[in-house]
């Protein structure tokens, strides 16, 4: 579809541009459409140059790098904010203040695409359940567009292949879903996988500010619509949210994949994420015999228990988008099982505020080893981990768990923290293992 007329001619405030490439797609895809754009990140541009260069063909944008000037959210038309800005930043207030509209990039995009949407939320399974919900719709031969928290994918920039018989899938993250909630907007197919603490660094410590992010996911849904909740969460938002869920409400667990289908990916987080995929698939009359070729040949999402190569008979998994300790957990039980507990994890970071006892406890359960790479989580735990060492950089702990692998052992990133300080994020992170590792097959 044309949006240019939506944009054209409008000063668009940018907030927050990041580095994974979503926010410089949503920058390239106003530029295009004749926006003059502004954007502004407190980061310092050092940091930010990547973006920067991946913006420089366009006269239209502009940057401004370093403390905010309440002046650009008070002149413009329109405030675009990135994920993780704060929910009570002076900025946004001000341009509420002036009359000014502020969106996000995946809710702004429903609106102006105005086509049926397969929303996915949850603190842990929501990428994978995402990617295997958008392979059974093309497989059933749907035009799907995938965005919303997908690396590298601007939800914006996916406006010009939008069709009248085009379906989105949007895996959406609480902040993404602070705009659907200012909308008040709801994809017409819900899928809530589950809720654990996190964020709550951002959150303040409260854990429902946290779900009511992400509850914007259904509260705005209509009669008709469909709601798929996960068994680990269902209780909880059922309690909380009692007589607020319009849409038509599924509970929906591991149990649920019948027990004869036979995944690739290991481990009974990946076979819950499956039986949701399933029901969400369902509720658009895809039958099972395409769904179950599709889930049973789904072969992972890059960075969440990525099989990554073998080496002198040991194997290589990235997990590192197991920014929380359940995350870590499920990962330690699904190898320790697979592995009879031979398994060295490279886990630490940035601390996140969370619980780490069960994690602890689940250690010494799965693994035969453990290293830290250094953080304020991992300064936290090493005192519960008195055997475990703790590396500066990624390349050192990774040759020396290498050191102490033998045949048949696995090396797990998993790091249960988040990766501020040695890394530009996680996705960085994962990149360098993975890079590492394939150094060692040269």
């Amino acid at each position: 579809m044309d949006a240019r007329s939506y944009f054209e001619g409008k000063k668009v405030t940018l907030m927050r541009i990041g580095l994974l490439g979503r926010g410089v797609g949503d920058a390239a895809y106003m530029a295009r459409c004749g926006a003059q754009v502004l954007v502004v990140d407190s980061a310092p541009q050092e940091v930010m140059q990547p973006s920067v260069d991946a913006l420089k063909e366009f006269p239209n944008i502009t940057f401004k790098f370093g403390p905010y000037d309440l002046n650009d959210f008070r002149t413009c038309d329109m405030v675009l904010k990135g994920s993780g800005t704060p929910m009570d930043s002076p900025e946004i207030a001000e341009a509420h203040k002036n009359g000014i509209l502020v969106r996000m990039s995946a809710d702004l995009f429903v609106e102006i695409a105005q086509i049926p949407v397969i929303g996915v939320t949850g603190t842990r399974g929501k990428s994978t359940t995402t990617h295997m919900i958008h392979e059974i719709l093309v497989a059933a031969g749907k035009n799907v567009l995938l965005g919303g928290n997908v690396r590298g994918v601007s939800t914006l920039a996916l406006l010009p292949e939008v069709t009248s018989e085009s379906i989105a899938v949007l895996e959406l993250d609480s902040w993404q879903l602070q705009g659907f909630g200012e909308a008040k907007i709801s994809p017409q197919i819900a899928v809530f996988t589950t809720f654990f603490p996190d964020h709550l660094n951002y959150y303040n410590d409260n854990l429902d500010t946290y779900l009511a992010d992400k509850a914007n996911i259904f509260l705005f849904q209509k009669p008709g619509d469909t709601l798929v909740l996960g068994a680990q969460c269902a209780g909880l938002i059922q309690s909380k949210y009692s007589g607020l869920m319009q849409g038509w409400t599924s509970l929906v667990g591991e149990s649920d994949l019948p027990s004869d289908w036979k995944l690739k990916v290991p481990g009974e987080h990946n076979r819950y994420d499956a039986a949701l995929a399933r029901r969400a698939a369902q509720a658009l009359e895809i039958g099972d015999d395409v769904i179950r070729t599709v889930l049973e040949g789904f072969g992972g999402v890059p960075g969440r228990l990525e099989f990554v190569a073998t080496i002198e008979g040991v194997d290589y998994y990235n997990d590192t988008t197991a920014t929380t300790p359940e995350a870590t957990q499920v990962a330690l039980t699904a190898l320790g099982q697979k592995y009879a507990g031979r398994v060295i994890a490279i886990m630490g970071g940035a601390d996140k505020n969370i619980d780490m006892s069960q994690l602890l406890k689940a250690i010494p359960e799965n693994t035969m080893r453990v290293q830290l790479l250094a953080g304020t989580g991992t300064d936290r735990i090493r005192h519960e981990l008195p055997d475990a060492e703790v590396f500066d950089n990624l390349v050192a702990a990774v040759g020396n768990a290498r050191r102490h692998a033998q045949p048949g052992d696995a090396i797990l990133l998993s790091p249960g923290f988040a990766s501020f300080g040695m890394f530009k994020n996680e996705y960085d992170r994962g990149d360098q293992f993975n890079a590492i590792v394939k150094g060692f097959g040269v």
